[in-house]
């Protein structure tokens, strides 16, 4: 299993931001671990150029489930390949929260992303008032079935934790809430896909910085993460893919 640290730069980036991904690659040629950056559609093409030959990938931040159709403003998984990605966000808190995606939506278009040969990158996670009413692996763990398909591998699949309360707040879970749901996550692939679950990558994600990341990466069954504010800066990025990479080392 190779360990993953994907940014998702959410609503955020124009061409100015390609000369941060240039430093990034400087700095970083050949990391110990795969990094991943899904920037805004407009920026695909010409980040998948920029990092052709390298150890960044691009991906995504949503796929329509329709190949293609009278949808103004969705974009199809096979267009996300075509501009030069190899990912795609799906389910993440901002899209349920903000489109009301459901579960059968996650998975429906987890479905076309792998139809495209694209990895989805399925997000999980529980609200503060689900965390507080005790019901955060019952949460994480309903999401996880739903929006998760039949035929899921280490390949096509990857799993990413964010609690909603986490992200973008400067809060964190504690290191051993983090390790619960992980382990729970874990557990739950494991009973559905059997052994290929082993190989299934679990990120964390949620105010993950350079200054909490190693960390985070020490605790079992955390694969990576899925970064969001500190993904923009190369310094910051790199500093996440830096921990992540001697995580890596110490694992192998």
């Amino acid at each position: 299993m190779q360990k993953l640290a994907a940014g998702n730069w959410k609503m955020n980036g124009t061409a100015a931001a390609l000369d941060e991904v240039r430093a990034l690659l400087a700095a970083h040629p050949a990391p110990a671990c795969e990094m991943l950056l899904c920037p805004p559609a407009t920026l695909i093409a010409r980040l998948a150029d920029l990092a052709a030959g390298s150890a960044l990938r691009i991906g995504g931040q949503d796929c329509h489930a329709a190949p293609s159709g009278a949808h103004t403003g969705d974009i199809a998984a096979a267009m996300l390949a075509d501009a030069g990605a190899s990912h795609v966000i799906l389910g993440h808190s901002e899209r349920r929260a903000d489109h009301d995606e459901t579960d059968d939506q996650v998975a429906a278009k987890t479905r076309a992303a792998w139809a495209t040969g694209l990895v989805a990158v399925v997000c999980v996670g529980e609200t503060e008032a689900e965390r507080d009413a005790g019901t955060t692996l019952a949460v994480v763990g309903r999401q996880l079935a739903g929006s998760v398909p039949d035929g899921a591998t280490a390949a096509n699949c990857v799993i990413a934790y964010e609690p909603v309360w986490a992200i973008g707040t400067g809060r964190t879970p504690t290191l051993p809430e983090i390790a619960e749901v992980h382990a729970h996550l874990r557990a739950t692939l494991t009973a559905r896909f059997g052994a290929e679950a082993g190989g299934m990558r679990l990120l964390y994600g949620g105010s993950v910085k350079p200054a909490n990341a190693a960390d985070i990466f020490a605790l079992p069954d955390v694969d990576g993460a899925l970064v969001g504010g500190a993904s923009l800066k190369a310094a910051d990025f790199g500093a996440i893919v830096a921990a992540l990479s001697e995580s890596a080392t110490q694992t192998a």
